[in-house]
């Protein structure tokens, strides 16, 4: 298993990541990965991150489908491998209806046949074996009804691997499918190793459909994990439960929280109910406080270092394959390496 390291969101402390980043190189770690929601994007500081390291990829985790067309997705992604020589992983994702329709206007659904033509575009402009022309139930290129002056196109550029890995970050069960069928990786967000089963059978049902003969030891379950260590397991607890409140208690209305339905299908279903409802009337501080240990000890690697190396080994017997590290000092990212060398 190897190691990654997730910076989220550029923001406040930003000016400490290149340290943090260019020791996780020095340490070893496979990867460096950003993030976006509607604040900073996750293409800019992930460059200024590889312009600062030279070895270590560097992903997205994630780029938002709704915010770019996938011709702008491949245009980006050919240029950033070109500038890393060869280090970008590709991590796209569809984010959620508060963000799509709430900040970038567009409609949110249907994710499935989206994301399969999304892909299926980028591979096509990637490969650059023929101009590009896609008639899809979402993508229809070049447009018809407009000026009739749009014609195929090929990418100007020859990128410099027409393979980019492209990471799918997925929760639900037939998008966890999906991505074991056309994806390089998955990009789960918390993820239990304990419930593996709960994801073996989407996994299965994807790897069938395959049509290149992958298989899940080709393919990288890349899931991102709080990593908080210290000698109190409460304390450490407490700082990863605010933002598990947060998703499974305030993204989304009643009724459409994907991550309320995972905590569900991990069987916290009275838990997942209990915190939507504080979180929703206002009682945030009451929400937070009734997120189950138990479900934090199963999704995120909390305590003394040597409660995490007993932890460790469920990651790697889940499958996992690249652990992206939410760790945000010099002291837990050694830790990590010197816990998973």
């Amino acid at each position: 298993m190897q190691l990654g390291l997730n910076f989220g969101y550029w923001g406040s402390g930003a000016s400490d990541n290149v340290a943090l980043a260019q020791e996780a190189e020095r340490l070893g770690y496979h990867s460096l990965w950003t993030a976006e929601a509607y604040g900073s994007d996750a293409v800019s500081p992930l460059v200024w991150l590889a312009a600062k390291t030279e070895r270590i990829k560097v992903g997205t985790a994630i780029m938002q489908m709704p915010a770019r067309t996938p011709a702008m997705t491949a245009m980006t992604a050919a240029t950033v491998d070109f500038l890393t020589q060869g280090r970008f992983l590709l991590g796209i994702g569809a984010s959620g209806p508060q963000v799509v329709e709430g900040w970038h206007g567009v409609l949110y659904g249907k994710l499935l046949g989206r994301t399969r033509e999304y892909v299926e575009i980028l591979r096509t402009i990637l490969a650059r074996e023929k101009p590009l022309e896609h008639h899809g139930e979402h993508y229809d290129i070049p447009v018809n009804g407009g000026t009739g002056l749009g014609k195929p196109l090929k990418l100007i550029v020859h990128p410099l691997r027409k393979n980019i890995p492209i990471y799918i970050a997925a929760i639900g069960p037939k998008n966890v499918a999906l991505a074991a069928e056309i994806a390089d990786g998955w990009l789960p967000v918390f993820f239990s190793p304990k419930r593996i089963n709960v994801f073996r059978e989407s996994l299965e049902q994807g790897f069938a459909r395959r049509i290149d003969g992958k298989t899940l030891s080709d393919f990288d379950i890349a899931p991102t994990v709080s990593v908080i260590i210290g000698d109190d397991v409460d304390a450490c607890r407490a700082r990863v439960k605010p933002n598990l409140a947060l998703y499974i208690g305030g993204m989304g209305a009643k009724g459409k929280n994907f991550y309320n339905d995972l905590a569900c299908r991990y069987g916290y279903e009275e838990a997942a109910a209990h915190i939507q409802e504080l979180y929703l009337s206002g009682k945030k501080v009451e929400a937070i406080a009734a997120v189950p240990d138990a479900l934090v000890d199963e999704v995120a690697l909390c305590g003394p270092r040597e409660r995490i190396a007993d932890l460790i080994g469920a990651w790697k017997d889940a499958g996992v394959r690249t652990l992206i590290c939410g760790a945000g000092g010099l002291d837990a990212i050694r830790a990590m390496a010197e816990i998973v060398s």
